[in-house]
């Protein structure tokens, strides 16, 4: 059985009709790279309005059956970025170490990394992992906390996910 990973794009832009995506895409193409297992993905895209945002990671995880969701946007200081606390407000647990090493990541590339507020949680046995917007920020980010998603997954007794280790070197204790 395949893992379903939702991959969810926050952006005002959503509403309009001249918006491409390249953030979406950009997570899509870091997975693939990534898993040698097999994946689904399940896409949304949706405006930066808090109750929206929720709604649609409540839905990837309860309703859709996502072990894993990555946001992308939405995570600046500007008054409309609003995807941590719909993060927070429909999580059960945070998982901070995420975002304090997303942002000691993107401080290698910019100074202003440390504006970001990516961060993570876990709704039922489920992780959310809030990400940035830029694709090349993405990748960056995901290649400093990849390693520890399929251990937190088996932790949580979701899918078992295998990665091409020549990309990404998955941990997992030896014992596990």
């Amino acid at each position: 059985m395949s893992a379903r990973i939702g991959i969810l794009t926050v952006s005002d832009r959503a509403s309009r009709g001249e918006y491409e995506d390249l953030s979406g895409p950009a997570i899509i193409d870091t997975l693939n790279a990534y898993l040698s297992s097999e994946w689904q993905p399940v896409y949304r895209i949706v405006e930066d309005e808090q109750p929206l945002i929720e709604q649609a990671l409540a839905e990837l995880v309860d309703n859709e059956g996502c072990a894993l969701v990555v946001t992308t946007g939405g995570t600046g200081p500007a008054k409309r970025d609003v995807t941590p606390e719909a993060t927070e407000a429909v999580c059960d647990r945070m998982m901070p170490g995420f975002g304090e090493l997303m942002r000691q990541e993107s401080l290698k590339y910019v100074p202003t990394a440390i504006l970001s507020r990516q961060t993570a949680g876990l709704r039922g046995q489920s992780l959310i992992i809030n990400l940035p917007g830029k694709p090349k920020a993405i990748r960056q980010c995901l290649d400093a906390v990849f390693p520890a998603v399929p251990y937190c997954l088996d932790l949580m007794d979701g899918p078992y996910l295998e990665c091409h280790e020549e990309i990404i070197n998955p941990f997992r204790p030896k014992s596990a």
